[in-house]
């Protein structure tokens, strides 16, 4: 049996629960299958932190629906943006005159949306929209705003539904944040 290190981290009051989420996947799901009114979409999740996200939400989608992850990110190990957006795994679908949905986990700083959102055009997309589970509008440093927002947060170092530190409590149920 391996030796099992613990790191304690205080994790705070829960913000929104499993349930509260899955409902808010349910009412944008429905706004997105409206707003796109039978158009077929593709479905974009940003790697790592948007997965438990995408699924729900597209199990509530009525369109005809493709999928594919990019990994992007202005943070590298950092925790505050360094401006230049890096691309480390990119689509593979050809985005040409399609639909575009950037699933994002959370809107931060708004600098990696922006480039995604910049870079989706150039390859001829016929539309690119974000849909986030999480908007935290106090930190953001462009003119990015998601079109779908599950819930709005205070400037907290938010974890679970696939929100991690250090790859730990992206498996959380629920979202919460750490203590300072």
């Amino acid at each position: 049996m391996c030796d099992v290190v613990k790191e304690e981290n205080t994790i705070g009051k829960i913000l929104f629960t499993e349930s509260q989420i899955v409902e808010r996947a349910k009412e944008l799901g429905a706004q997105i299958t409206a707003d796109f009114a039978g158009e077929p979409i593709v479905l974009i999740g940003t790697l790592k932190g948007a997965i438990v996200w995408m699924a729900d939400l597209m199990k509530n989608i009525n369109l005809d629906t493709e999928i594919d992850f990019v990994v992007a990110s202005s943070y590298g190990k950092s925790t505050t943006t360094s401006g230049i957006v890096k691309i480390s795994k990119d689509v593979e679908l050809d985005l040409e005159n399609k639909n575009v949905l950037i699933v994002e986990d959370i809107v931060d700083s708004g600098v990696t949306l922006k480039r995604l959102m910049e870079y989706f055009k150039e390859r001829k997309a016929k539309c690119v929209k974000i849909c986030s589970l999480l908007d935290k509008p106090a930190r953001r440093i462009t003119d990015i705003n998601p079109d779908y927002v599950g819930f709005e947060v205070e400037d907290l170092f938010i974890i679970g539904y696939g929100l991690d530190y250090d790859q730990k409590y992206r498996n959380l149920p629920y979202i919460s944040y750490l203590e300072p």
